[in-house]
């Protein structure tokens, strides 16, 4: 089974994913990017364990919203099912695309247990507030389908924020997921997860009891790119 759709979503999820090493957000083959095509319930996703330079848009794994590999010869990353379970809770507000990735800065926010702050601009261009970090797993969801319970977590953790409002989590002792409109876009906030995660580093090796930036601000920067009136950039 290979569409023209699913082909499409193939080559950008392979794209995404090369973007990764490039950027400095994956070592080694830590890290994985997966986009969905909605219509067919139907995502694509990275091989398990596959060097990024090898990869071929053949390669990636074609898995359906129930978990069942559609089309590969490949077994998908071991991630796929919170990529699965992040998809079937917010593909309604229009996220087509998830990024997982173990970059240093983001990182040690996740193993510290701490969100990332918005202390300045940077952030707030792209996080409506602080990027959260999820609660400890309990045992028995660590020792279960632990994968699908680690979307569940981060579910949880947005039961009352929009999904798009902080494009990212940090999953407490783990790491990153951040997720956007397409594979591009995924990435793009993945990276800025981690240049905001770098700055609230050395922000706060600086002032340690730095306070967040002025909500005026973080609404200012906000939502004249996101907001209905958003004025930034070429439309």
């Amino acid at each position: 089974m290979c569409s023209l759709k699913l082909k499409d979503i193939r080559e950008e999820c392979l794209e995404a994913n090369l973007q990764l090493p490039q950027t400095g957000l994956v070592d080694l083959t830590f890290g994985n990017v997966s986009v969905l095509d909605k219509d067919a319930g139907i995502f694509a996703i990275k091989p398990s364990g596959v060097p990024y330079g090898d990869l071929k848009a053949a390669d990636m794994v074609l898995v359906d919203l129930e978990g069942n590999i559609v089309d590969s010869k490949l077994k998908p990353s071991s991630d796929t099912p919170t990529h699965r379970c992040l998809y079937i809770a917010f593909s309604g507000d229009g996220v087509r695309s998830v990024v997982h990735t173990h970059s240093r800065c983001a990182v040690a926010f996740a193993q510290a247990g701490k969100g990332i702050p918005c202390l300045g601009t940077t952030h707030a261009d792209h996080f409506y507030g602080t990027v959260p970090v999820t609660r400890a797993m309990t045992a028995e969801e660590i020792q279960g389908e632990y994968e699908w319970e680690t979307g569940n977590v981060i579910v949880e953790t947005f039961k009352e924020t929009k999904p798009l409002d902080i494009p990212a989590v940090l999953v407490r002792g783990h790491g990153p997921f951040a997720w956007n409109v397409s594979g591009a876009k995924a990435v793009e906030y993945a990276e800025a997860l981690e240049i905001s995660a770098d700055m609230a580093l050395k922000t706060f090796s600086l002032v340690p009891d730095c306070p967040p930036l002025q909500q005026v601000l973080l609404d200012k920067h906000f939502l004249r790119k996101h907001g209905a009136g958003a004025y930034y950039g070429q439309g």
